[in-house]
């Protein structure tokens, strides 16, 4: 019988996939690449939330993350954090340096 649980109830026991997935990003280039990056990009671009799955479910999706999708999620991050900064100035009435 295979055990079905929310994807976040499967994150501690997936690390050391996290971590491969990572290193290999990090040797592609994504210098950046961390085992938290990977869970977050899955959860948001590939999972879309915290569905239920069982664990082999979950180390596919991890090996089969693409650099393209990864790359798609950074993107977007930087986008997110230079809208957080602008607004930052904007209330603080500081300009970006």
């Amino acid at each position: 019988m295979a055990i079905i649980q929310r994807c976040n109830e499967w994150k501690a026991m997936v690390e050391p996939v996290l971590i491969s997935k990572a290193t290999e990003l990090q040797m592609m280039g994504y210098s950046q690449a961390t085992a938290g990056n990977v869970w977050s990009c899955l959860v948001e671009k590939v999972w879309k939330g915290d569905p239920e799955k069982r664990i082999h479910e979950i180390v596919q999706d991890i090996f089969h993350l693409g650099s393209g999708i990864y790359l798609s999620y950074l993107t977007i991050q930087s986008y997110q954090n230079e809208d957080l900064m602008a607004s930052i100035a904007a209330l603080t009435g500081r300009s970006e340096a």
